[in-house]
């Protein structure tokens, strides 16, 4: 074999203890694919002083200039998480001639020009596999094995936390400060569960997700963003009732409108593919116009799996480091598209609506919606509280201005007490 390749870990919380651990469990199978000997030399902590038994005889250090300026070190494998000092971490190993691999889906997301152009102008790597689906291979097949394709759609569950407290909601009842509770106090959601719950870290994927399937810059201030705080048990039940489950989804389409991209929950029919994914599995639904319609499944988070992603990186970079070449897939060539206002969108809805229990009612609404052009698929009416009903609508496609229209105009209503809730459903325009 040739020489030993050296990483500088820059990070050992769950996922860096992970890549140590894969390293080490899965030696021999590693030197052999990737031709060579893997080491990690040095490992920049934040606390010298803090026990890490799991790297007992490992060299740590809180100077990142100790591993920066080790002419030594190969590869810096990035595991730190958040913006700063990451980005600027990342920056000064490329350019003092160092591979970078990362799972942080925040820089790669936000700053991804800066670092694919300064990986392409010092001749280096910047991988980032893991910075979405965890071990889910997703972005070298949309870099690589699926060039060959104008992908059209991505489509995804992308955050573990949400879909598992979805999960909980609808098969065990739970209202949404339950499953919450339960979320974290697995581990599956933070103290602060926001970037989760709000939509904005699987806006972050499905940034770097439509940027690569679609050969555009996408960044984080293009994706319409909505969470899940709003689902109620009652929502749940009205989407089993109608034949759906309800989702938070990453969305990307690539059309003769533009490129539209959001997140957001959605009703979703029981027999697609995405339905069945539930816990903390994610998924990832892509449509080509060679391939048609292929699914990535797997877990998307968690220490091994994630590890797995950036030990894959690792292993890719080793290989080049061995054969003597610089093999990487140019990521900084994107074409500038359009995209497509949120108002031009269309849709299907799922509106409901507490009005007051008195005839005519319905037919008022229904006649709002005809006003506004918005055809109704389905109507539910039910008195839910003293003197009130619910009303529960699943509209037919209409563009989301539209829909805002009829929302605006019903609110005025003196018979409408409040709109309850807004859910796309997410089918296909003329689908059943």
């Amino acid at each position: 074999m040739g020489k030993t390749i050296k990483i500088g870990l820059l990070g050992s919380g769950t996922v860096g203890s992970g890549v140590v651990e894969v390293l080490k469990k899965n030696v021999d199978e590693i030197s052999q694919k990737s031709g060579t000997e893997i080491e990690i030399k040095k490992i920049l902590v934040r606390d010298l002083k803090k026990k890490r038994p799991h790297l007992e005889g490992m060299e740590l250090t809180d100077d990142i200039n100790d591993i920066l300026k080790d002419e030594d070190i190969d590869i810096i494998v990035e595991l730190m998480g958040g913006l700063h000092p990451a980005r600027e971490y990342m920056l000064r190993a490329m350019k003092a001639g160092k591979h970078v691999v990362t799972a942080n889906k925040d820089v790669v997301a936000q700053f991804g020009k800066d670092m694919f152009g300064a990986a392409k102008e010092n001749r280096v790597e910047f991988l980032f596999e893991a910075s979405v689906g965890g071990g889910i291979p997703i972005i070298t097949p949309l870099k690589e094995s699926l060039t060959a394709n104008r992908i059209t759609e991505v489509m995804g569950i992308v955050n573990g936390t949400t879909n598992y407290m979805l999960t909980q909601m609808t098969n065990c009842g739970n209202d949404y400060e339950t499953a919450l509770r339960e979320a974290q106090e697995l581990g599956y959601a933070e103290a602060n569960p926001a970037a989760d719950v709000e939509g904005y870290d699987a806006a972050r994927k499905v940034a770097i997700l439509a940027s690569l399937a679609f050969n555009t810059r996408v960044t984080l201030d293009d994706v319409s963003v909505e969470g899940i705080t709003h689902i109620t048990p009652q929502d749940i039940e009205y989407a089993k009732e109608l034949g759906y489950v309800i989702k938070l989804l990453a969305i990307a389409n690539d059309s003769e409108k533009g490129v539209d991209v959001r997140v957001h929950p959605a009703f979703l029919k029981k027999a697609h593919p995405l339905a069945s994914v539930n816990d903390v599995f994610n998924a990832i639904f892509i449509k080509g116009n060679a391939i048609g319609e292929a699914m990535f499944y797997g877990q998307g988070a968690g220490s091994l799996p994630t590890a797995s992603a950036v030990v894959a990186d690792i292993i890719t970079v080793a290989r080049e480091i061995v054969k003597g070449i610089y093999a990487a897939v140019d990521c900084s060539a994107f074409q500038v598209k359009p995209f497509c206002p949120l108002e031009e969108t269309e849709s299907s809805y799922y509106i409901r609506l507490l009005v007051a229990d008195q005839p005519g009612v319905l037919g008022t609404i229904a006649t709002v919606f005809g006003d506004q052009g918005v055809s109704l698929k389905s109507v539910i009416q039910t008195q839910r509280v003293k003197d009130q009903a619910e009303i529960v609508v699943v509209t037919h496609h209409v563009y989301h201005k539209q829909l805002l229209k009829a929302e605006q105009v019903l609110l005025n209503l003196p018979v409408v007490t409040t709109i309850s809730n807004v859910i796309r459903v997410e089918t296909k325009k003329g689908e059943v």
